[in-house]
């Protein structure tokens, strides 16, 4: 089977920003700045985003692109001789679906409060109707479902066209109109009341409050908004030719992934300190929070429509790229076409996530990871904690050690093209720090469990 390519290098940069960019980037960043002190929790975080996302972002491209293949065949492309590094490539596999088994449900979630707010619903309550809200949604079986299936049916309808005409087309357009809406609304956000007070907040590192919790959340939040370890990135690599280095690439997808995360700061916290809402108020800030600030604001539905219309896109986006994953596996096991794998897979993922979609109302009594525990947050913790960091130290240790691909073809593929370079020099760095910063934050997020 002849392996498809990308039409245009920037078809390439908006799908693997899309895979980056999702949940991690509008929900989970600003709520956590606002938990580990503003500007100084952002600089730190900017600072793990070169130590640790950089250079692993790196070796997954470059696997990819080396072996053009899919992450459960690339290893066999690459690897020495009767090694056992392609198991990684089925692991990869599994952390992909169990990824979507939960992701899925929460860009339907999102897909959801788009309606809700351009219908009115969400405009009509006052701040404690907007508060239960979102638990009434969740505790409906049937609308959870019907936005999940929806999300994953629409995602596989435009994975069945071809490459270029389907997935790369969409990608270009939905990112392009993500990075639109996201800095119309930023700029609208500088312009209300509180934003003075909302921007030294969230720009100016205040050194008082860093405490090693700061270091502990910027370093999870580093690894863990990238996306990589799992073999999603190594898709898209797999698709390009070797015009460009892949430091260049990997450099341009992270900073996309950042002016995201950025902005959706610039959007958040100067109507948080507008309207009086604690920055602190964590995981409900965007379903709770926000819609209440719309509520007050004046042409609160239109804005509150085009701040869920750009959550939609962030998290669609990822929804696309990690089904392309999965798509790409199952057609080089069994060279199936687009529309067949298409057809299979949306069967298959669409019922693999009706569990994490039962989970808060039909599965609500099923706790496992302890009281006040759901599905959603087994599959996340299996897929953060465990199949992301210790994907991404296969990758690094494949990359730097001669019983893998070894250091000398890493940087043949990774500096092949135009652009920046991996210097030399970075080797033991790589070979020896970058593991034992991945497998901290591996215990560290397994600490958790344990207690």
């Amino acid at each position: 089977m002849q392996r498809e390519q990308l039409s245009s290098r920037l078809g390439f940069l908006m799908l693997s920003a899309g895979c980056a960019i999702g949940v991690g980037n509008v929900w989970k960043f600003p709520w956590l700045t606002g938990q580990n002190g503003g500007g100084i929790f952002v600089l730190v975080y900017l600072c793990f985003l070169i130590l640790l996302g950089l250079p692993v972002m790196t070796m997954e491209f470059s696997v990819g692109r080396a072996a053009q293949k899919s992450p459960v065949c690339m290893y066999q492309q690459i690897e020495p001789a009767g090694s056992k590094w392609h198991w990684h490539g089925y692991a990869a596999l599994v952390g992909n679906v169990v990824l979507m088994m939960f992701y899925s449900v929460v860009s339907g979630w999102m897909l959801y409060y788009l309606v809700s707010s351009a219908s009115g619903a969400l405009a009509s309550l006052d701040a404690k109707e907007v508060g239960g809200f979102f638990g009434a949604m969740l505790s409906s079986a049937p609308t959870v479902t019907f936005y999940t299936v929806i999300t994953v049916i629409g995602a596989f309808i435009i994975l069945s066209f071809p490459l270029r005409t389907g997935l790369e087309t969409v990608s270009k357009w939905m990112m392009g109109l993500l990075f639109v809406l996201m800095v119309f609304l930023a700029v609208h956000s500088l312009f209300l009341d509180g934003a003075r007070e909302g921007l030294t907040f969230y720009l100016l590192p205040d050194f008082s409050k860093f405490t090693s919790a700061t270091v502990v959340a910027a370093m999870n939040q580093a690894f863990f908004s990238l996306s990589i370890g799992i073999g999603s990135m190594a898709i898209f690599a797999s698709y390009i030719n070797k015009d460009q280095s892949l430091v260049k690439e990997s450099a341009s997808v992270i900073a996309l992934d950042t002016v995201v995360a950025v902005l959706a700061g610039l959007i958040i916290f100067p109507a948080c300190f507008t309207y009086d809402v604690k920055p602190t108020a964590g995981p409900s800030l965007i379903f709770e929070a926000l819609p209440t600030i719309f509520h007050e604001m004046a042409f609160g539905r239109v804005w509150g429509s085009f701040f869920f219309l750009f959550m939609t896109f962030a998290t669609f986006s990822t929804v696309l790229a990690v089904c392309e994953a999965i798509l790409s596996c199952v057609r080089d096991l069994t060279n199936w076409s687009r529309p067949k794998a298409s057809l299979i897979c949306c069967v298959t993922v669409a019922v693999l996530s009706l569990p994490c979609a039962l989970g808060f109302n039909v599965l609500s009594d099923f706790h496992p990871l302890g009281p006040g525990t759901v599905v959603l947050d087994l599959e996340d913790f299996i897929v953060s904690n465990i199949l992301l960091p210790l994907g991404s130290l296969c990758f690094v240790l494949f990359c730097t050690h001669k019983s893998g691909w070894g250091w000398s073809n890493y940087m043949k593929e990774v500096n092949s093209g135009k652009g920046l370079k991996m210097p030399n020099f970075m080797r033991f760095y790589c070979t020896w720090i970058l593991p034992l910063i991945i497998l901290s934050v591996f215990v560290l997020g397994m600490i958790p469990f344990f207690k």
